[in-house]
């Protein structure tokens, strides 16, 4: 009998702890909720680095983790290089001579519809630089000259407007041959310029509403008029994996550098619209981390020709850091022992309709390549070439150019796709970085369930038998 009240003592000591500790869970989520409607979304990012860590653990356990679909790599070991190896190394390359330097054409007829953008409007280009600003060799005949830079032909946003200014550079000449995979008319020289990208950033321009979507829309639907469906076969899922992909990343460097208050010209951290965007749709972070790899499959394929590729800008100093760091970047040793193949390219362009198939997907992205000159915003139009033209030059480096296995071919690669192709996975890296660190936190502010999934999974654990 003393036993029986022994036990019935014990279990309502038990019971009265249980109950304290779920009282102070339910007001540290009390807190946390009531922390994020009263303080401003814009500030509270600064504060995360060290925040609330058990509630991040909780929050992005188990949600990205694992292999990559459709890869050969897991999401902890791609954040791990990414943080270790490759964003520091792209970001480096990405401020050299050779690879800040992009040849575009910003001026454009939109090859769909006669009367969207500002893009067919010539007026409305930043004015070509002064034809002694080129070095001899890359000297080009010009057709007109454009006149200054109109706001209001870029929407009346001059964060639109691309800064075209030039210091003195040199490049040496690299082979003019046409990609299958991206617009022909992309290698008319005649009518393209350089941009120095890092006087161009990708960021907020101001560009929305109906013709920003009409670009989108065309993407989607006129070039993936069944996509994601589970019709579709496993090279059209790549296929639209990519461009979401690369889709979400500009969502995230736009939300990273927005325009908070266009009064003081205030920029920084948009988190409701990188969160809305992106980070509420979980296979677009998917697709994100997918078009990386995509990406960095290409880059470590094509690293015997990177390697002995010339990048002589006329600064011998630079132009051999340029060289090591490309090594440094192609041929890293935790890099091969950790992710040797990120992504398995034979998988693809099998059984009889494989030759069909891979000729009906290089003319969809060949329109997907066209859009770009569709964009009403000169800047999103700039990065939105540099970035099809990065994915373009990945595909013409993984795949046979015409349809057919050409086992011996011989790659190679313009000058403008290779800065194409590095800026792209430059972009997508930090596009990864950002999630992989802001996304718990940014997550756990704006999900409106967020506090509520706190407590279903703590109170799980308290009450484990």
């Amino acid at each position: 009998m003393a036993g029986s009240e022994n036990e019935m003592k014990s279990k309502s000591v038990r019971k009265r702890h249980k109950c304290v500790i779920i009282g102070a869970v339910i007001a540290l989520v009390v807190a946390l909720a009531t922390a994020s409607i009263t303080t401003p979304k814009i500030s509270l990012f600064r504060l995360t680095n060290g925040y609330c860590g058990c509630c991040k653990s909780l929050l992005s356990a188990q949600k990205y983790s694992g292999i990559v679909d459709d890869c050969c790599c897991d999401y902890e070991t791609v954040n791990r290089l990414n943080e270790e190896i490759l964003y520091p190394s792209l970001q480096d390359l990405v401020k050299t001579t050779f690879f800040r330097y992009f040849k575009v054409k910003l001026w454009c007829d939109c090859p769909f519809w006669p009367d969207d953008g500002m893009c067919r409007l010539r007026d409305c280009s930043v004015c070509e630089c002064p034809e002694s600003e080129f070095p001899e060799s890359f000297r080009i005949p010009f057709l007109r000259g454009l006149p200054s830079d109109d706001l209001l032909c870029q929407e009346g946003k001059p964060q639109a407007a691309v800064d075209r200014t030039l210091d003195s550079k040199a490049f040496r000449g690299w082979t003019e041959i046409d990609n299958p995979w991206t617009n022909d008319d992309e290698t008319d020289n005649a009518e393209m310029t350089y941009v120095n990208l890092q006087l161009n950033p990708e960021r907020y321009t101001g560009y929305s509403g109906p013709s920003a979507r009409r670009i989108w829309d065309a993407i989607y639907l006129e070039n993936c008029a069944k996509y994601p469906s589970e019709e579709l076969c496993h090279e059209e899922r790549i296929l639209y994996k990519m461009i979401s992909g690369l889709h979400s990343s500009i969502s995230i460097h736009i939300a990273a550098d927005y325009l908070l208050d266009e009064s003081r010209n205030l920029w920084g951290q948009n988190l409701t619209l990188m969160y809305d965007r992106v980070l509420r749709y979980p296979d677009r972070v998917r697709n994100l981390y997918f078009t990386f790899l995509f990406v960095l499959r290409a880059v470590t394929k094509a690293a015997e020709y990177l390697e002995q590729a010339e990048y002589d800008t006329g600064h011998p100093t630079e132009d051999l850091k340029t060289h090591s760091l490309i090594r440094q970047l192609l041929f890293n040793p935790k890099l091969q022992a950790a992710c040797p193949v990120p992504f398995d390219e034979a998988k693809l362009w099998k059984g009889q309709r494989g030759p069909e198939l891979k000729q009906q997907i290089q003319g969809q992205f060949r329109n997907i390549s066209a859009l770009m000159d569709c964009v009403g915003c000169e800047k999103c139009r700039l990065w939105g070439k540099l970035q099809i033209l990065g994915l373009g030059t990945a595909l013409k480096i993984l795949f046979s150019v015409n349809g057919q296995e050409h086992l011996g071919q011989t790659l190679q690669l313009q000058r403008n796709e290779v800065i194409a192709l590095i800026n792209l996975l430059h972009r997508l890296s930090e596009s990864v970085k950002l999630v992989h660190e802001m996304g718990p936190a940014v997550e756990m502010t704006m999900a409106p369930s967020a506090p509520r999934r706190i407590w279903q999974r703590m109170q799980a654990s308290l009450f484990k038998s």
